[in-house]
């Protein structure tokens, strides 16, 4: 297991070196026997996703689950010790029948709920957070009905900090071959000469608004990055596997195949909104991008009676607050975009100057509820190969 060097090709990992915390098949083994006598922690979903982001270097600079140090100023401001910029806390509690056997100085053996050995945590230090004072920096709230702060309230105020280990990567249920390393995402992109990478995430389906503003970016750069989220979403999210297939049906028909890549992010959501769009902007410079997309409510979540948490661009105007020569991704902002009758095309806010009776917009609520009807629909809204996954998604109860 070793450090990557820097590489400043196609741009600097954040903090300029590329973590790996991943252990070699020997090392792995040497562990599975030793942790058979440590104490155990049991992985939550998100803790999991966590381990392996830090284990392959997608949250460098870190090495492991933060201590005290970094804790407090990525909190309050946004930093960790040394003044790196980091948006939200990347934490592990112990829940209350493991806390007897977290000491600092310990190793604990990081297991799923079956007991399987995923990693290795090294305890540096263990330390009380007040979880509605995080709620209330990261989330811009503290209300529990947010799917974000609901996951620190269920974690605790008790956090254990140090280095870990990843000794085996979490099960590959979906699609296995896409998932890549940003070691390997790097030397791809170099292998294909691209200098230039745009990224693109999305919980979501891909419809015709993310074709047009992806393609749009495209424009300026070599390459598109098309990197879903896979990790832990909501419940009422779309499956993986089904975007995953979406993305798939429109690189075969509406995207240059020497131009995009599709890789598998395996992230989870923290729906932390303007924070959560610059650890997104950050782990795709982990990956090698040089440029990524921020779009409408990009990571947001809404209250039970509809209401968005977050204002449409507040995950845009957050960028204003950093110095571009110190996040150096650059963000590319676009606005909500919608076919136009008039114009006979896809446009935005910005592009477009006619009223709303001549643009095709429909909520996404109306979207699905077609769909469960088996009923197609505009192409000007999704594409057909993509409808007609969705809608045998919904008939077989995905």
């Amino acid at each position: 297991m070793n450090q990557q060097p820097n590489q400043p090709y196609p741009i600097r990992p954040h903090g300029g070196t590329l973590i790996n915390r991943v252990l070699s098949p020997e090392e792995a083994n040497e562990w599975r026997q030793r942790a058979q006598s440590l104490p155990k922690h049991t992985l939550s979903q998100r803790e999991l996703c966590d381990l392996e982001m830090l284990a392959i270097g997608a949250f460098s600079p870190l090495d492991g689950f933060m201590t005290s140090d970094d804790y407090h100023p990525c909190v309050n401001s946004m930093r960790l010790a040394d003044g790196i910029l980091w948006p939200m806390p990347i934490t592990l509690s112990p829940t209350p029948d493991e806390r007897a056997h977290f000491r600092e100085g310990a190793t604990i053996a990081l297991v799923t709920d079956s007991g399987h050995l995923k990693g290795i945590l090294q305890v540096e230090e263990i330390f009380q957070r007040d979880v509605k004072h995080e709620a209330r920096e990261t989330f811009g709230t503290d209300d529990p009905n947010h799917p974000g702060v609901a996951q620190i309230y269920a974690q605790g105020d008790l956090v254990a900090g140090g280095p870990i280990y990843l000794v085996e990567p979490p099960e590959r249920i979906t699609r296995p071959e896409l998932y890549r390393t940003p070691a390997e995402l790097r030397a791809l992109f170099a292998q294909r000469g691209w200098r230039r990478v745009v990224a693109f995430q999305t919980r979501n389906p891909i419809h015709r608004a993310h074709e047009y503003l992806t393609k749009c970016a495209l424009e300026i750069v070599d390459g598109l990055l098309l990197h879903p989220l896979v990790g832990q979403t909501k419940a009422d999210d779309v499956p993986a596997d089904v975007r995953i297939r979406c993305y798939e049906v429109m690189l075969e028909n509406y995207y240059p195949a020497d131009r995009t890549v599709l890789s598998l992010l395996p992230a989870s959501m923290r729906y932390g909104g303007p924070r959560e769009a610059i650890l997104h902007a950050i782990m795709r410079k982990n990956y090698g991008c040089t440029h990524f997309i921020v779009g409408r409510d990009h990571a947001g979540a809404r209250r039970p009676d509809g209401s968005p948490y977050y204002g449409s661009y507040d995950a845009q105007r957050i960028f204003d607050e950093i110095d571009p020569n110190e996040l150096e991704i650059t963000p590319l902002f676009f606005e909500h975009t919608f076919y136009c009758k008039k114009c006979a095309g896809m446009a935005s806010y910005k592009t477009c100057p006619c009223g709303d009776e001549h643009r095709l917009i429909l909520s996404g609520t109306k979207v699905r509820e077609m769909l469960r009807r088996g009923e197609m629909p505009p192409p000007e809204y999704t594409r057909p190969e993509v409808a007609q996954i969705l809608i045998e998604a919904y008939r077989n109860g995905s």
